[in-house]
């Protein structure tokens, strides 16, 4: 099996843990003065891309550099791609109701909460969700076939789960595009066979990053991190969330989800 020098590993953690703080400290600062902490959606996607450059710099000389390319690639490419989609998504948009609902039961001070619940941890999420990559970019080079083997099946299943996500994407946009369709839900293209490709798409890219890394032990080790994202997809903020946003802003949506995934990709049923 490949080999993982731990300790400067281990340095390289802090030094993302630091990185991520002031990056919140930063963006909350100008979401409190732009008034809407929906700014912290779009830069989801590009904190993850933050870890992953900062972790492919402190790993030169200790990780293989293939592998390290690869893995930084293929995160950098996705966070960049999701946090520009949000924030073109959002620009001149009120503050999401998930924020309003939030803060008008927090206990205390609101700003400390805000800072506390949606700031930090997100981004703490991301840095343990951000394990795979980070572990995988300090691994020696994979053994002669299973490590191969799981690269390539890696890079296979985040390829499944970019194409979900950015065709989802891309076809939701323009269908809002559209004046026609204001009001109306979206139940064609890749939404005929699940409701929410995006989530999907997210899945199997973390997935496949744990693959690219899961050929040594260390790596085997971050595998909570897929598990906790998925989780959060499809139990915690992602599908639930917005499941119930449709299920009181688009009344076709009950008869809709009756028929239809609301994860996994498969044929409709009658």
């Amino acid at each position: 099996m490949a080999g993982t020098d731990l300790s400067a590993w281990g340095r390289g953690l802090g030094i993302t843990a630091l990185a991520l703080l002031v990056l919140m400290l930063c963006v909350f600062a100008v979401g409190r003065a732009m008034g809407r902490h929906r700014i912290i959606d779009a830069v989801w996607g590009a904190a993850f891309a933050l870890v992953a450059l900062i972790g492919f710099v402190l790993s030169s000389g200790h990780g293989d550099t293939t592998r390290r390319i690869v893995i930084t690639a293929l995160t950098v490419i996705w966070g960049v791609r999701l946090s520009v989609h949000i924030g073109l998504r959002g620009r001149g948009q009120p503050e999401d109701p998930r924020y309003e609902a939030m803060l008008s039961r927090a206990p205390g001070n609101r700003t400390w909460y805000a800072f506390t619940r949606v700031y930090l941890l997100q981004g703490f999420l991301v840095w343990f969700i951000s394990m795979p990559v980070q572990i995988g970019q300090y691994s020696t080079g994979p053994s002669a076939f299973i490590g191969t083997a799981t690269v390539v099946a890696g890079c296979a299943l985040w390829l499944v789960g970019f194409a979900f996500e950015a065709i989802g994407d891309w076809q939701l946009t323009q269908f809002k595009a559209d004046p026609a369709n204001r009001g109306k839900l979206l139940i064609t293209g890749l939404r005929r066979y699940t409701r929410h490709p995006n989530y999907f798409g997210d899945a199997c890219i973390w997935w496949g990053l744990f693959l690219v890394a899961a050929d040594q032990w260390a790596g085997l080790l971050t595998v909570l991190s897929p598990i906790v994202m998925t989780w959060l997809l499809t139990k915690g903020s992602g599908q639930p969330l917005m499941d119930a946003h449709l299920t009181k802003t688009r009344p076709e949506f009950a008869e809709y989800a009756a028929r239809t995934s609301g994860f996994w990709p498969r044929r409709p049923s009658s």
